[in-house]
């Protein structure tokens, strides 16, 4: 089982070294959208990796592709000046990895076309001879709809057409690939482990892969898929008896009500976000992720019904539970509030204090543990293809979110997530965006958001900001979000 785990004195787990993930591929293939999801994976897991893109750090030194000479993008005979320029950006980009390795980390995957045999075994043979495992990642692509969506969705918007036509810089593109086609050759040397997917997870083949790391990676990949998709996130409704792990109750008046509203405000956004993308909402099929906890469960019964305000044919929605989902368990200080802790378990509560993710009260899950429960399910929001509604406790909430957004797993326990708002996360090839959207104020949403006999649930109010002392010390390149909801 996975989950954010602890450092080592040299930086490196399960005993795995160094590995070098290289891509390999044709433009507008998926290469970077499986480089960042890797990338989020694996930094989950607890190793330090980093995406080295040669695309970005080719923007960064040399500026747009406006600015470079007409034959950069073309191969075969280039003249001395392109010859200097992509040397120069190749050997900048290579440093990057030592750099990153020599820091302590881990897994470097590197973002690259590397398209020919030459390319790869000079890349190669240079991190071997250090000890580093490398492992050839190509992203093969024979669906037309699919490259055809990513130079939409992603290329065009680049800096490097910033300000162009999109069907002028859709062509532009579509040129540049015709001619790295005529100069690519695809992975068939077996010098070294290769991993091949077809289709962004259509079909995945590997070769000569080993040690645990390793077969992680692949497992990973082959429950990954590019297709467009939201996945949206609501807290439960107010139950009869709010304060009580143990106490399994139903939901309160207000709970049913909240219910309602919920589902009238996740089916209008929804609606009109499909829409924007030319996609009809009664075609696309919205999957409901709940616990199997009353309140959880029973918040999602209204997307199941046709109310009397309902003027449409119910959507099309399946609902399914995941015991996996439960909220953190509070073992012995389950309904008690931080004064009643901070008198019968003063040496506890010291504890806790300094380390909310790491510490487990008596008889109590930690955040940690949670996450490691949680793993199967983070799996299976990989492995969705439709829009994703995730009715569930705070605690879980905050676990999933730091996995999207790539958040340290000390930051966990500070991710604010209010009841009565709508989150709603967007993955994308480079990363995710995230937006907060209100639609309650009615009882179980508190002016503060403070619940003082659930804090062990909603400690966020308490810890907004708070970081383990090692994890001040860490690199600052982690994003921090010390809140995701208003």
């Amino acid at each position: 089982m996975v989950a954010p785990l602890y450092t080592t004195a040299s930086g490196l787990l399960f005993h795995a070294g160094k590995i070098l993930v290289c891509t390999v591929g044709l433009p507008a293939r998926g290469k970077t959208h499986v480089s960042r999801a890797l990338e989020r994976y694996l930094r989950w897991t607890g190793v330090k990796t980093t995406v080295i893109s040669l695309g970005d750090y080719r923007r960064k030194v040399l500026g747009s592709a406006q600015k470079l000479p007409p034959d950069y993008f073309t191969l075969g005979e280039k003249s001395e000046e392109t010859i200097k320029l992509r040397e120069k950006v190749l050997q900048g980009c290579e440093q990057q990895i030592w750099d990153f390795f020599n820091a302590g980390g881990q897994v470097v995957i590197y973002d690259a076309n590397n398209g020919t045999r030459e390319r790869r075994n000079a890349v190669a043979e240079k991190f071997d001879k250090a000890g580093i495992h490398v492992i050839m990642l190509e992203n093969s692509c024979d669906n037309e709809e699919i490259i055809m969506a990513n130079i939409r969705s992603v290329k065009i918007s680049s800096p490097d057409y910033r300000s162009w036509d999109p069907e002028r810089a859709v062509q532009d593109y579509l040129n540049r690939i015709k001619d790295h086609e005529l100069h690519y050759e695809p992975v068939e040397e077996t010098t070294w482990p290769f991993i091949r997917i077809k289709n962004v997870g259509e079909k995945i083949m590997v070769n000569n892969v080993h040690g645990y790391l390793q077969s992680r990676i692949v497992f990973f990949l082959m429950n990954i898929h590019n297709r467009p998709r939201t996945i949206y996130f609501a807290r439960s409704g107010q139950s009869l008896i709010e304060h009580s792990y143990k106490a399994d109750s139903d939901l309160s008046p207000a709970g049913w009500e909240y219910a309602e509203r919920l589902k009238e405000f996740v089916l209008d956004r929804r609606a009109k976000s499909l829409e924007q993308r030319g996609i009809n909402p009664a075609e696309r099929r919205l999957v409901i992720w709940s616990s199997a906890r009353r309140r959880s469960h029973h918040t999602a019964w209204p997307f199941l019904t046709k109310g009397a305000n309902d003027h449409a044919p119910p959507p099309k929605v399946k609902v399914l539970e995941r015991p996996q989902m439960s909220e953190i368990n509070p073992g012995v200080w389950d309904g008690l509030s931080p004064d009643q802790v901070r008198k019968y378990y003063a040496d506890e509560w010291e504890r806790f204090v300094n380390d909310p993710y790491a510490y487990r009260a008596p008889r109590a899950e930690s955040y940690h543990d949670l996450c490691v429960r949680l793993e199967p399910t983070l799996i299976e929001l990989e492995r969705e293809r439709e829009d994703l509604l995730i009715i569930g406790h705070a605690s879980v909430i905050r676990c999933i979110l730091a996995y999207l957004i790539g958040l340290p797993a000390s930051e966990i326990p500070a991710i604010e997530v209010a009841r009565g708002d709508l989150i709603e996360v967007v993955p994308t090839s480079y990363g995710v965006y995230s937006q907060a959207h209100h639609f309650w104020d009615g009882p179980g949403r508190s002016a503060s958001g403070k619940d003082e006999h659930n804090f062990y649930e909603n400690y966020a109010e308490d810890t907004r900001g708070k970081r383990r002392p090692e994890a001040k010390a860490d690199g600052a390149s982690e994003p921090v979000v010390a809140a995701v909801a208003a």
